[in-house]
């Protein structure tokens, strides 16, 4: 009896040891498991902490850009404050006009008074009155005439202002002009007189030195040959800066065209940055959905196959452990489903935006 029951009680407590050391494993698998979970999170927390440094230096950058424009907005509220004070002004002087307008309208009224006398005088006068109403009739229409055409005027004026402003501008232009053109008319005829001076002398030695007439004559065809190639010489010159004006306008042309590609190219190069700015938010949202719901389903999916390995003789668990499995596979095939239409809508935006 007393073997039997060392006997069972042995079985028993080896059992109860199986039973440990399968727990032992559990906790194994569970902590390994864990284990690469906690690598992967302090991966994420580096990258997170790389991303929260590029995060800073943005910051960095958008409060210098902040602070540039609150200089900017400092010198357009000196300009708005410069305005006020000219609008106070305005309004100073919108006053005193009123002031004037209420002294004219007392005018008007002592005029009218005394037009009231007039009137009561005028009572035995009525054809009189009937040809003076018409006649002020006849002077009003004239006077709104007559300012409306010193308003005319006064428009043409200012018109004729700008215009005499912009020629007067144009002939001071042209008098410089004239001005630099005058003073090299005035260097070519010191020059021409310098040289018909030479060629007067030339002809007084001339006419006492008939013998050197012959090799005078020859020096004045060798110095015609010289100004007529010097003559060539300035059309070729001429030609030349022809040319030069043509090639620059041409440049020119070029330059504003160049300008309007460029305007162009950082347009493309803005809309590129703020899609930039979209898929790389797009990408950290896809990362973050990828750390967070694929991880789950697949650390299930690892630790179910690692107790299945165990458990591979218990036909009950292992049914248990299979529709775990098929959960977890269900949940990451929504998952993807969902990770395929965002990359696809992310795509979409791209191609919009280009």
């Amino acid at each position: 009896m007393d073997k039997n029951s060392r006997s069972d009680q042995l079985i028993i407590a080896n059992k109860e040891l199986i039973f440990q050391n399968e727990e032992k494993e559990k906790r194994a698998a569970e902590l390994y498991i864990a284990n690469m979970e906690l690598a992967f999170q302090n991966q994420e927390k580096e990258k997170r902490a790389a991303e929260l440094i590029i995060a800073n230096k943005e910051l960095i950058f958008q409060n210098e850009e902040k602070e540039k424009r609150a200089a900017e907005l400092a010198i357009a509220n000196i300009e708005l404050a410069f305005q006020n004070t000219e609008k106070e002004n305005r309004a100073a002087e919108l006053i005193i006009a009123n002031v004037e307008l209420e002294y004219q309208n007392t005018e008007k009224e002592n005029r009218a008074a005394e037009l009231v006398i007039a009137n009561k005088e005028l009572t035995f006068q009525n054809e009189e009155k009937e040809s003076r109403a018409a006649e002020l009739i006849v002077a009003n229409k004239e006077l709104l005439f007559q300012n409306e055409e010193k308003e005319n005027r006064a428009a043409e004026l200012v018109l004729a202002n700008i215009e005499l402003a912009f020629q007067n501008a144009e002939k001071e232009s042209r008098a410089a002009e004239l001005i630099i053109a005058n003073k090299e008319l005035l260097f070519q005829n010191e020059e021409k007189e310098n040289r018909a001076a030479e060629l007067v002398l030339a002809n007084i030695e001339l006419a006492f030195q008939n013998a050197e007439k012959e090799s005078r004559a020859a020096e004045l065809v060798i110095a015609n040959i010289e100004l007529e190639y010097q003559n060539h010489e300035k059309e070729k010159r001429a030609a030349e800066l022809a040319i030069a004006n043509t090639e620059l306008i041409f440049q020119n042309e070029e330059k504003e065209k160049r300008s309007d590609e460029l305007s162009l190219a950082y347009k493309e190069l803005k809309k590129a940055d703020e899609y930039l700015k979209e898929y790389i938010q797009g990408l950290e949202e896809m990362m973050f959905l990828t750390s967070h719901k694929v991880r789950q389903p697949v650390a299930n999916i690892l630790g179910i196959t690692y107790i299945i390995e165990k458990f591979i003789n218990s036909p009950t668990q292992l049914k248990k452990l299979t529709r775990y499995l098929k959960s977890s596979a269900t949940s990451l095939d929504v998952f993807i489903k969902e990770l395929t239409a965002f990359i696809t809508e992310l795509e979409q935006k791209g191609k919009s935006n280009t």
